[in-house]
């Protein structure tokens, strides 16, 4: 049967080896078989430039590019994590980047396909630090600048990052419905398929005419999330690794 699948927020690193052997044994089963894998973001924990040399970073290209090369296409939408992923890793690995918001004609549906941060317009402090970190120059700077010290930086964001939401409320830290109804009628479509809030759901959404529907995909905290659209449905799941 064709299907295509979508996964997202694997926030992969050293200290969880679970879920790298877990995303390894995806890609070799259920990827396998499917017309071709999206990738919503979040693939890794952080990402500081694609000449980091660690070894975890050559293992999960070599495996995506074994996918590839199984007749597999593997899409990437950056995620707030991992927005440095650039064109060096995604032609190590065979990824093709897309923009933050794409649409896809899927087996005679309109599906809308982003990160989801995006969406969280309440964070206010959230999209000021977004806005900051997407200006190209300011990229461009940070990764001319010696990898230890690219180290620090992002260890320092991070922690800043964490202190921060745990004062947040979770509504705050979820999508605005004005944003997700704003998009899906900018985009005309009736599907949307997200990441980023770790909040596992199928929502229905009213933007004016349009009936469509939001699904979120599950961090692989403790066990795997994935969508799977084919001609008959759009079906959320979650697996062991």
């Amino acid at each position: 049967m064709s299907r295509t699948l979508f996964i997202a927020d694997l926030h992969l690193c050293n200290e969880e080896p679970a879920i790298t052997a877990g995303f390894l044994r995806f890609l070799q089963r259920e990827a396998l078989n499917a017309d071709a894998l999206y990738i919503l973001g979040d693939l890794f924990e952080a990402w500081i430039g694609d000449d980091d040399p660690q070894p975890l970073h050559a293992e999960i290209a070599a495996a995506l590019l074994a996918l590839k090369q199984h007749g597999v296409p593997c899409y990437f939408i950056h995620g707030n994590r991992d927005f440095l992923l650039g064109h060096r890793f995604a032609r190590a690995s065979g990824m093709i980047l897309l923009p933050e918001e794409k649409v896809l004609d899927l087996y005679g549906k309109r599906v809308l396909i982003l990160h989801g941060d995006t969406l969280c317009t309440d964070d206010e402090g959230y999209q000021r630090f977004r806005r900051k970190v997407h200006q190209r120059w300011l990229q461009k700077l940070f990764l001319t600048l010696p990898l230890f010290i690219r180290q620090r930086i992002a260890a320092r964001m991070r922690a800043g990052s964490k202190n921060a939401n745990s004062s947040k409320s979770a509504t705050i830290m979820d999508v605005n419905q004005q944003a997700v109804i704003d998009a899906i009628q900018r985009h005309q479509v009736q599907w949307m398929i997200h990441g980023h809030t770790h909040r596992p759901a199928v929502h229905k959404v009213q933007a004016d005419a349009i009936s469509a529907e939001r699904v979120v995909l599950g961090a692989w905290h403790h066990e795997g999330s994935m969508i799977t659209v084919d001609a008959d449905a759009v079906i959320l799941s979650s697996f062991p690794f």
